[in-house]
């Protein structure tokens, strides 16, 4: 059995609480146990109705928002299943990520299961009796679209692996990023599972941040870069070891761009030194170098 774990937003906006219900209701439907973690309002009325754990007393930072090791902590400890995942709660997802997992497993013993995601927009609740996921994927098919590669709505990974997450704000920029690169400096393996996990993040505006901005503007996005060990570990889906295709899992293509990635992030990845992945990354992006350079040093004469 896969545990999901995630921190539902408030069910206050009727469009927001729509769209979280219809990804539990999913998760449910292929099988998944299901932990809701926080105390925000309709949380626990809604794990309630839908059958599901809560955990409520989660971690906030001074923003009040709910930290992501408090999260991963509740979820690790409610859960029964020896694969954990944490999905944001817009997500709704079809079988096919049981079949991946159960094919990772089958050769990887520490990983991490990562991908791209389709955008759709969803303003009802979903029908999910007989032939759910084929009039899904049929909508997703037609109506879709393909969000671009950066990082991930959804994380899948053995129990024993992530013991120490650092107090990340969620629903911020960074904390995704981070996984990738915790997972790579760590030797364990990850995988895009992209092609064979169809995953449908649901179309939402941005009203529950404040001051309605995108979360990659919000002073607690860069707060959880500087947690996370600054701009350097901006790891993307591009970053994957492995890839998952037509179920068989291989390494992940190479190419030129591929291949000059992975010798700049040598020094994070095996050498572990900050130092001198400043450095390749000066001698591999000399002007952005220069550019963040020049920025820091306002940065200080403002200061």
């Amino acid at each position: 059995m896969i545990s999901i774990f995630t921190a539902p937003k408030p069910f206050i906006n009727p469009h927001i609480a729509i769209i979280q219900r219809n990804a539990i209701r999913s998760w449910q439907a292929i099988g998944a146990e299901v932990i809701l973690v926080g105390d925000d309002e309709g949380v626990a009325e809604v794990a309630q109705k839908l059958g599901v754990q809560h955990e409520p007393d989660v971690v906030r930072n001074q923003y009040g928002t709910p930290r992501i090791d408090s999260i991963f902590d509740l979820g690790r400890k409610a859960s029964t299943g020896e694969i954990l995942a944490c999905i944001n709660t817009d997500v709704i997802l079809l079988p096919d990520l049981n079949m991946a997992v159960e094919r990772v497993l089958q050769t990887q013993k520490e990983f991490l299961i990562i991908g791209q995601r389709w955008d759709l927009d969803v303003r009802s609740e979903l029908d999910f009796s007989d032939g759910w996921e084929e009039r899904l994927q049929q909508e997703m098919k037609t109506q879709g679209r393909r969000h671009p590669r950066g990082g991930s709505d959804y994380f899948i990974f053995p129990k024993t692996v992530f013991n120490n997450i650092p107090p990340f704000a969620i629903g911020r920029a960074g904390w995704d990023n981070w996984m990738i690169y915790e997972a790579r400096q760590q030797g364990w393996k990850v995988v895009d599972g992209s092609t064979d996990v169809n995953i449908i993040h649901q179309d939402h505006d941005y009203s529950h941040l404040p001051g309605g901005k995108p979360h990659y503007r919000l002073p607690e996005s860069f707060e959880n870069i500087k947690v996370a060990g600054g701009k350097r570990i901006i790891f993307t889906l591009d970053d994957c070891d492995l890839a998952l295709k037509d179920g068989q899992l291989d390494y992940f293509p190479l190419n030129w761009k591929k291949f000059w990635r992975e010798a700049e992030i040598i020094p994070l990845v095996r050498w572990h030194s900050q130092p001198l992945a400043n450095l390749f990354y000066t001698i591999f992006h000399p002007v952005m170098a220069y550019r963040e350079w020049r920025g820091r040093g306002k940065s200080n004469q403002a200061g």
